[in-house]
């Protein structure tokens, strides 16, 4: 059997296939992202070429797919609207300078080592934003579905224009945008291999030219240039790149945290690893070369991946087929598409929409977590209501919220006696607890740091003032413990020294290597005594009982398990 990296005539054969097959799909699907993007068809067919080809030569990724995506073209189309019309050619050369400055960051990024940025965008949180995203992209296909045209790109203002013009409909749009839906939903449910998307568009192209749907009232996609992309530098000003900096960075996030979530998925389905590093590196190159070669922003998405694997491919080589048949297309087969009736795009968007709205993933967070389920819902409501570009910057803040909320209250335990002979079980802390008689084991479940220091002084103060008996020992379990900053440090000194004053003694067990250097820099081990710093809980606990033995005279109980 060959390496992974040694391709043999079986996998060639079997990439090659799988290529194909995805082309047949893929085509009509960033034909459709060109509505969200507001961008020529062409510009939609060029994400396929050079972008793809970069990110097969640079990525880590075996699997994942590097194009068009609605989600990053909702995000420029959005901001990008009010600053030069949709379609117009200074539309495009902002479009092309976002591209170029998303690669730029990505690149940053990369030689930073920014790759575990993707860490900090919860899971819960993104779920809320792809759904807002897949609502909002959705709501925006309707005009184009229903023959309508729309004035704004804000859905809640699209819902508005609807209930105003609903009267105007056109009913030959609705219907075959309607025939549409349906075909994708049954075709899938029924075929799902078929390249349903594609036999759709061929067959409305058909349709159109044959009965003249345009000459009905039916808008159509119209000339399609042909040819190869041709490189060039987007013509704007300095102080226009400057004002899609925050367009960029919002873009950034996005692909970093989709793409990373997207090839790790994959990766862990066949037993592989992903460099992040690498993968933002080779996202920096397919946004550069979709810059230059007249495309738009690109992301690794998650919906062209999994039907990349769906097709059989297992490696990039599948990729290089997609882009050797995009040209073909580009080279010989744009004049068809003149006659492809815009509804049908837009139904065939509307689809990929619905599937982003994460119906499954919001139920089951709801079930187990409804305080992270409440922050996803904010995040897709101020994707909807406020835009694409301000959700995502909520989402990051969520996600970094959310993370520093649980460091700033962590759970806090006190060991007691369990129902098991001489064992030890954490309850939640609350003052009146004691371990034993005379001795508190008190467990604090994050590092310390300005934020949470108060609380754990604040615990253990209020354990010995309101312990059953006088308290000799306090043994802080510090398992979870890794670091200690200087406000944290100061704050254990201020509580050690008047503990220890009223005679007693404070010992911590579990002190990792990382805890203890953080303890001798901060000088808590002269405070403490390096006698009382333990690598394990139950040695702690022996030399506990012993102090406390010793200072009240009374005999030692029966140890407990730890």
């Amino acid at each position: 059997m060959p390496e992974p990296n040694t391709p043999s005539p079986t996998s060639w054969w079997r990439d090659t296939l799988a290529g194909l097959t995805q082309a047949s799909m893929t085509l009509p699907q960033v034909l459709g992202y060109t509505r969200i993007a507001h961008t020529p068809a062409a510009a939609g067919l060029y994400t396929l070429i050079l972008p793809l080809l970069g990110f097969a030569a640079f990525g880590s990724s075996r699997h994942l797919v590097v194009a068009a995506d609605s989600a990053t073209a909702a995000i420029f189309s959005g901001a990008l609207a009010p600053m030069a019309p949709p379609g117009s050619a200074h539309y495009l050369a902002l479009v092309g300078a976002t591209a170029l400055m998303t690669a730029a960051f990505l690149l940053v990024a990369r030689l930073a080592r920014l790759g575990f940025l993707a860490d900090f965008m919860a899971e819960t949180v993104l779920a809320g934003f792809l759904t807002g995203v897949g609502v909002q992209v959705s709501v925006g296909m309707l005009h184009d579905m229903l023959g309508l045209e729309s004035h704004t790109t804000n859905a809640l203002r699209q819902i508005g224009e609807l209930a105003t013009t609903l009267r105007s409909t056109h009913g030959l749009d609705a219907g075959i945008a309607a025939l549409v839906v349906a075909g994708v939903f049954v075709g899938r449910a029924r075929w799902p291999r078929a390249p349903v998307p594609l036999a759709i568009v061929i067959a409305s192209i058909g349709a159109s030219a044959a009965f003249g749907l345009d000459s009905r009232g039916v808008a159509t996609l119209g000339a399609v240039p042909g040819g190869l992309p041709r490189l060039g530098w987007p013509d704007i000003g300095w102080n226009e790149m400057l004002a899609l900096a925050p367009v960029a960075a919002s873009c950034v996030f996005v692909i970093i945290a989709q793409s990373a979530a997207t090839a790790r998925a994959f990766a862990g389905r066949f037993g592989e690893q992903v460099d992040e590093d690498a993968d933002i590196f080779g996202l920096g190159v397919a946004n550069a070369l979709a810059g230059v070669s007249g495309a738009f922003v690109v992301n690794g998405s998650p919906t062209a991946t999994a039907l990349s694997v769906q097709s059989g491919a297992r490696s990039q080589r599948a990729q290089v087929v997609v882009a050797i048949v995009t040209g073909l297309v580009l080279l010989f087969a744009t004049g068809p598409l003149r006659d492809l009736p815009r509804c049908v795009l837009a139904a065939l968007v509307f689809t990929v929409a619905i599937d982003m709205i994460a119906w499954r993933t919001l139920r089951a967070i709801r079930a187990e977590s409804p305080g992270e389920w409440r922050l996803a819902l904010a995040t897709a409501a101020t994707v909807v209501a406020v835009g694409v570009q301000q959700g995502i910057f909520l989402a990051i803040t969520l996600s970094l919220f959310r993370h520093v909320r649980h460091s700033y209250r962590p759970h806090t335990m006190v060991l007691q006696p369990s129902t098991a002979e001489h064992g030890l079980e954490a309850v939640p802390c609350r003052p009146g607890l004691e371990t034993e008689p005379g001795m508190i084991v008190y467990r604090f479940g994050a590092d310390l740091f300005y934020a949470n220091a108060a609380r754990f002084t604040g615990d253990v103060s209020a354990l010995v003032a309101r312990a059953p008996h006088r308290v000799r020992c306090v043994i802080v379990d510090a398992g979870a413990i890794t670091d200690i900053d200087y406000a944290a440090a100061h704050a254990l000194r201020a509580l050690i020294a008047p503990l220890q004053a009223s005679g007693v003694t404070v010992l911590f067990g579990r002190v990792s290597g990382y805890l203890r250097a953080d303890m001798r820099r901060h000088e808590l081990t002269d405070v403490v005594g390096e006698a009382h710093l333990f690598d394990e809980l139950h040695v702690a606990l022996a030399a506990a009982r012993a102090l406390r033995d010793v200072s009240s005279g009374a005999p030692s109980p029966p140890p407990a398990a730890e």
